[in-house]
């Protein structure tokens, strides 16, 4: 029994995982610049999740030293945006927040694909 392709299929596999994971952790940094500077012991982060789903996170320190942290996940579907903060249940973005968000996507996504475009170009 020849070990050797599985192994190499499993390493081939984690490659490809960490290389996901890195590629979404760039794009989550580019993301969280999209709204100006992030303050220095501020972590944002916007990012595509999957074809359906965004995150915002952020975390901060309070004016009392300590750290704070929340996670926002938009769940696209065909009749609207679902938005879930904290673990809470979801709700149908609306109004102004919907355009907001339409333009945040909009803004990542020439953001990104300039940053690769600008990679490539290199």
């Amino acid at each position: 029994m020849n070990l050797l392709p599985s192994m190499k299929a499993q390493k081939q596999a984690q490659r490809q995982a960490d290389f996901d994971k890195a590629l979404i952790h760039h794009e989550a940094k580019i993301g969280g610049q999209l709204f100006g500077s992030v303050p220095a012991g501020t972590r944002r982060e916007f990012f595509c999740l999957d074809e359906h789903t965004w995150v915002w996170h952020e975390e901060w320190t309070d004016r009392a030293g300590k750290r704070q942290m929340m996670t926002t996940r938009y769940d696209v579907r065909p009749d609207g945006v679902l938005k879930s903060q904290g673990g809470n249940s979801y709700r149908k973005l609306q109004g102004e927040e919907a355009r907001n968000f339409r333009m945040a996507v909009q803004n990542y996504c020439r953001q990104v694909l300039g940053d690769y475009d600008r990679m490539l170009a290199a």
